[in-house]
């Protein structure tokens, strides 16, 4: 289990994360979702101990991450974005080198377990220069499980790759978050949707929400959108719903009319079915818009556009 309390990261005068709290839970894969820039990465470098915190409290597997450093990184497993590689190296002898660095026993057998659970066991003998990118990835991941962690923290570990390694790299880290608990960084919104357990979006350093795809999906819908589709035209109805208390927008699309409330924490639809019925006109839907986790993203970080500061630049020098 990893869990975040307050944990704050300041460069001089920037804050590049600001007082953030979560729990990734153990048999989940737990998504750490936002823009470049946002402060994923700066809380999995303090995550792993690689760099110190500015404040707060964070625990891994059960220990403190600044008071029992080594501990914490004998129990995690970490993939960063961009894999450092000894390229003339065979993967199997990459792994038996790590492990001989984390002082494993029988290392010739775990670089062989890990290889396997990654899919690598027919490119063992390979140099890793000759190895493809996504296979590249795999024996970082490999790197990873060599100690069988309980904690995994994965930085976006499939950017650059082609279609289908991405999609078999999604399906290894959904069997692995079966048996781990796993931090999964992405800036790829499908992606999040397709792997994720439990979400957490950061945006400028602060987390704007946390939950369960579903929720986050229920939360947005509550006093959002709705759909309206009736059995006049569009064109006919528009007018009315536009007069109907509450709605601050309407307009014609998919087939009916989507109309926005003034009110976000308002359900604008037991309204319009009054005025719809009073009009005479029979109701065919009334739903909330369906959104996915895009909309989401979108919705919680949206912000005016504006030219970053040499300050906020720093920071996203900091993230890369």
């Amino acid at each position: 289990m990893i869990e975040v309390e307050n944990l704050t990261k300041r460069y001089g005068e920037v804050y590049a994360v600001k007082g953030i709290s979560f729990i990734a839970r153990p048999g989940q894969v737990t998504g750490f979702l936002g823009p470049n820039g946002a402060g994923k990465t700066t809380t999995m470098r303090m995550l792993t101990g690689f760099t110190p915190p500015t404040s707060g409290e964070a625990c891994v597997a059960g220990f403190d991450v600044f008071k029992k450093s080594m501990e914490v990184r004998r129990r995690v497993g970490y993939l960063p974005e961009n894999v450092p590689l000894y390229r003339d190296m065979s993967a199997r002898g990459y792994l038996m080198y790590i492990g001989e660095i984390r002082g494993l026993k029988d290392r010739r057998d775990l670089a062989e377990e890990a290889l396997e659970r990654v899919g690598l066991s027919h490119r063992a003998d390979s140099r890793i220069r000759t190895l493809s990118k996504g296979m590249r990835q795999r024996v970082g991941l490999a790197s990873a499980l060599l100690h069988n962690p309980e904690v995994l923290i994965l930085d976006e570990p499939t950017i650059g790759l082609d279609p289908i390694q991405v999609l078999e790299l999604r399906d290894l880290v959904r069997e692995l978050g079966r048996s781990h608990t796993v931090l999964f960084s992405t800036h790829i919104l499908s992606e999040a949707e397709q792997v994720c357990d439990n979400v957490v979006i950061i945006n400028q350093g602060l987390i704007v929400a946390q939950g369960s795809p579903g929720e986050l999906r229920g939360q947005l819908e509550r006093g959002g959108r709705v759909l309206v589709r009736l059995d006049v035209t569009p064109e006919q109805a528009l007018p009315t719903i536009l007069d109907v208390p509450g709605v601050a927008t309407a307009q014609i699309a998919m087939d009916g009319i989507v109309a926005t409330p003034t009110d976000p924490q308002t359900d604008p639809r037991p309204e319009i079915a009054r005025v719809v019925v009073s009009r005479g006109w029979n109701l065919m839907e009334l739903r909330p818009l369906a959104v996915n986790l895009e909309e989401i993203f979108l919705e919680l970080t949206r912000h005016e556009d504006r030219e970053p500061t040499p300050a906020e630049e720093a920071v996203e020098e900091v993230e890369a």
